[in-house]
């Protein structure tokens, strides 16, 4: 679907790569500029294998250098866009800040993913996903009242209010470029990105059905969406919103003549209704419940580890999972015409340094893009 959109990627941690994973696997030709010197988030050397980059060849180049820089630049005047990572104010000082790039390709659309944005007085401390959606207030809600938030890894921020959303903003640049002949910058901040997410759950708020107080919404207090434990100690979710979806949960679980559950909505019972709930559900192993639940219309599903999801039949019908180079890997997203596209491989690092640099070195910046 984006064959022909050429990327520049100046390789980071997080949510840049993810990114540009992510429009490689629907299409795009990315190249991923692997620092000369890099390190992981453990401090170790960086691996020489990283799932992140399937799709995409791999340059090694040092940005610190002049040749690195104007291997950089020389790719940027045959690309649409490029992602980068650092904080603000580093490519400037690299010589590779949206200026110098601009120049070399008015056209170019240049993404900047950051926490917390370009500007503001946090723009230049360090943070991690958790920091970034607790200031936004989208870690707010997460778990119930009487525990304290915690995060689903790396989702809600890096890849949520992060990656995608850099992904909209470099494809809405690119469209408006090809239209206009003018690049742009596009500043995503996970701050930014998860608070706009927000605005569903905010639109809430006029129903009272989302309180400033943690667990007295339905989200994080109500006994029909919740998680509950189960006698295997495995776990089950239940999502029974609406009259009719709760009206048949009552039924599978012998319920509808209790007059404890008649008042779904009545707020002020949902702590002695979770309650009642969590020993029915305590009472039998997850696969019984899913034995009754799974596949009915009161919103159910068990909670599964990556590995369980991937064998799980509607999980493997769909092909959401796959083994490669002895890895669980995610299938790309989404579907177009129901077809899955297939994931490009995954380069060792500077697997294409020298075929890009020889292109290069001839003048060849189409033949630079080639895998």
């Amino acid at each position: 679907m984006l064959s022909g959109i050429k990327i520049v990627e100046i390789c980071g941690i997080g949510p840049g790569p993810f990114c540009a994973m992510h429009l490689a696997d629907l299409g795009a030709d990315v190249i991923a500029v692997e620092r000369g010197s890099s390190v992981s988030i453990t401090g170790e050397a960086s691996a020489s294998f990283n799932p992140l980059n399937r799709g995409k060849r791999s340059v090694v180049a040092d940005l610190k250098s002049a040749e690195g820089r104007e291997t950089v630049l020389k790719l940027i005047e045959g690309a649409d866009a490029l992602i980068e990572g650092m904080r603000p104010g580093v490519m400037e000082r690299l010589g590779l800040g949206p200026a110098a790039c601009l120049a070399r390709n008015p056209r170019l659309v240049y993404g900047r993913m950051t926490g917390w944005g370009q500007s503001g007085p946090m723009a230049n401390a360090a943070g991690h996903d958790n920091n970034y959606i607790a200031l936004s207030g989208a870690l707010y809600h997460t778990g119930t009242a009487g525990e304290a938030p915690s995060a689903p890894i790396t989702l809600i921020g890096d890849i949520g209010g992060g990656a995608l959303y850099l992904a909209v903003g470099l494809l809405a640049g690119v469209l408006n470029a090809r239209a206009t002949g003018r690049g742009t910058v596009v500043d995503a901040a996970i701050v930014d990105g998860s608070a706009h997410m927000m605005q569903l759950m905010n639109s809430l708020r006029g129903r009272g059905l989302l309180r400033d107080e943690r667990g007295a919404s339905v989200h994080d207090g109500s006994h029909f969406y919740a998680t509950y434990r189960c006698a295997d100690d495995q776990y089950v979710a239940l999502g029974s919103m609406e009259p009719q979806f709760y009206a048949l949960l009552l039924d599978k679980l012998g319920l509808t003549d209790d007059p404890r559950f008649a008042r779904q909505w009545d707020a002020r019972r949902w702590p002695e209704m979770r309650q009642h709930f969590a020993e029915v559900f305590a009472s039998r192993s997850r696969a019984d419940w899913c034995e009754l639940l799974e596949g009915t219309d009161v919103c159910f599903a068990p909670v599964l580890s990556p590995r369980e999801a991937a064998r799980h039949p509607h999980m493997a019908e769909r092909g959401v999972y796959f083994e490669r180079d002895g890895l669980l890997q995610t299938a790309p997203a989404p579907r177009f015409d129901g077809r899955v596209a297939e994931p490009g491989p995954v380069p060792t690092r500077g697997q294409h340094t020298d075929d890009v640099m020889a292109a290069l070195g001839r003048g060849d910046l189409a033949g630079a893009w080639k895998i």
